[in-house]
């Protein structure tokens, strides 16, 4: 399974970016992928899950202005950040899950896979 980020860039604070996740390498028809980011010095946070059937959840720090979708048939998932923010400025983690029992949610010890990372920042 390979995931690959892609789409960071540097923003001034309320402008926009929209990040990819291209997946590959399974079959599966179940599945949940999530976005997470890091700062430097602090602990990977979680941004947005979304299951293969498009049920979508967020942090509450991004509630309204981020928005994940996902296109199935290219197993690729897309994040919509809008009004960004100088506290968004973080590496941007894609993460997938397979197995059927695990929650579609924002513990990030229930992802398997995860991709290199894809760096925004956001100025003042």
């Amino acid at each position: 399974v390979q995931l690959v980020e892609s789409g960071g860039g540097s923003v001034q604070a309320g402008g926009s970016l929209r990040l990819s996740c291209a997946a590959s390498g399974f079959t599966n028809s179940h599945y949940c992928m999530g976005w997470f980011r890091q700062a430097p010095g602090k602990e990977r946070d979680w941004v947005t899950s979304i299951t293969r059937y498009g049920a979508t959840t967020y942090a509450d720090s991004v509630k309204g202005r981020f928005t994940a979708s996902s296109d199935n048939a290219k197993r690729t998932l897309y994040l919509q950040m809008n009004s960004l923010k100088p506290e968004d400025t973080a590496m941007y983690y894609c993460a997938l899950v397979l197995r059927v029992s695990v929650i579609c949610g924002g513990d990030s010890r229930a992802y398997d896979y995860w991709g290199q990372g894809t760096q925004v920042t956001v100025s003042s």
